[in-house]
């Protein structure tokens, strides 16, 4: 991918995750934005919120819910509340679960345009806190009854006019794609188990310390979905969710609902002597891809072949993969298409733990996944990684990183 100029990643922090209703429910989410925003200044060495006026290009962070306190661009309302300086612009993006990825790439196009030297990316969601709302009516006093709708998670408020195969929810379009790929109850279960157990092994390794930051006045040292201790065998007591007869999608083998931030440096090579920071990785290469809504679970698979291609990476070079785990089902799909298990080593895929253990908060999944292939390119010399989403209503992202060190 041909760039005015290179776009490197300088690190990146998060909360640990939290469930719904859980450690961080009390948080707002422009809070928990804005906590994060402070805690990558002040990792940056050369970098103050006074001199932030002039040094960062721009602040752009991913949301997909944007209905609650989140709302009225909550990347603008974040960086104000952190104390940064009035004159540094912002804005909010919406790919739903590729929401801050989104933001990362928009970042790193700036970057490679020479537009700015330096720009904070990231993304925010609270699912604890999301509103439950009510559409508006044509008239003061509706006779009909209006519905209540639950604005955390999927489809809300549907246009009529969509198909009623693109709307169902995503554990049955998880369920359609399973049956489309072939991925068995068992497989599904033994990947979760794995999320689990790699998940609660690299924080005892102290592997997220450096990329965590803590809450103030909340108890939560880790992430706080993963299960220690789980087995396949125990997930397999679980009952399915989303079909009672046939069904093969549980509680255990799918991401929970989350709430947490997360955010990442990404410059120019003039950003090093900005930030005080030596570069983690190169943004060699992005893309995005789309398919039919209901099997939005396979769409990472394109979007990562077409960012390898344009990076002139085969996949043979791969070392450190991050896919971010909405289900079990829909990333050994992913998996298989790649040849993950056959012709490539399973073992570099999520091994840190995945979406499943560590959890989902959509906006913050993204630069999550960008933070953490970074550090773990860093920690395994891996030359070539790549991190890649699935979003809902049928669509992919994906990014190649080159490590620099």
């Amino acid at each position: 991918m041909k760039m005015a100029q290179d776009a490197y990643i300088y690190g990146g922090l998060r909360t640990p995750f939290a469930k719904v209703g859980g450690a961080l429910a009390s948080e707002r989410p422009d809070d928990l934005a804005a906590l994060v925003i402070s805690a990558m200044i002040d990792s940056a060495p050369k970098l103050s919120v006074e001199q932030s006026g002039e040094a960062v290009g721009e602040v752009i962070l991913g949301n997909a819910n944007g209905a609650g306190e989140e709302n009225r661009n909550v990347a603008r309302m974040a960086w104000l509340l952190a104390g940064g300086p009035v004159n540094v612009p912002a804005s909010t993006v919406n790919r739903l679960c590729g929401s801050s990825l989104d933001a990362a790439i928009t970042g790193a196009r700036q970057v490679a345009l020479g537009e700015t030297d330096v720009v904070l990316a990231g993304g925010v969601e609270s699912m604890s806190r999301a509103p439950w709302v009510l559409p508006k009516t044509e008239r003061p006093y509706p006779l009909k009854n209006l519905e209540l709708v639950n604005s955390s998670l999927g489809w809300r408020l549907i246009n009529d006019q969509m198909p009623e195969e693109w709307t169902v929810s995503l554990g049955e379009a998880t369920e359609q794609l399973r049956e489309r790929y072939g991925i068995s109850r068992e497989r599904q279960d033994q990947f979760a188990a794995e999320s689990h157990l790699q998940a609660g092994q690299a924080w005892a390794d102290g592997h997220y310390e450096t990329l965590t930051v803590t809450v103030p006045g909340v108890g939560l040292n880790r992430d706080e979905t993963i299960r220690d201790g789980t087995s396949a065998e125990k997930l397999a007591g679980l009952k399915t969710v989303f079909r009672a007869h046939g069904g093969t999608v549980t509680a255990g083998n799918a991401s929970p609902m989350n709430d947490g931030a997360s955010a990442v440096w990404i410059g120019s090579e003039r950003g090093s002597e900005i930030l005080g920071q030596s570069p983690k990785a190169r943004l060699a290469g992005w893309a995005a891809s789309a398919n039919e809504p209901q099997f939005f679970g396979y769409a990472p698979v394109d979007a990562a072949n077409k960012a390898l291609e344009r990076a002139g990476v085969p996949w043979e070079e791969v070392g450190a993969v991050e896919l971010n785990e909405a289900f079990a089902a829909q990333s050994l799909a992913c998996l298989d298409a790649w040849g993950f298990g056959t012709e490539l080593d399973p073992s570099i895929v999520n091994a840190w733990g995945g979406a499943i253990a560590i959890g989902h908060p959509l906006g913050a999944s993204g630069t999550r996944v960008l933070a953490t292939l970074a550090a773990r390119m860093e920690h395994s010399g891996a030359k070539w990684g790549v991190g890649t989403l699935c979003i809902g209503v049928g669509q992919g992202l994906a990014v190649v990183l080159e490590n620099v060190n």
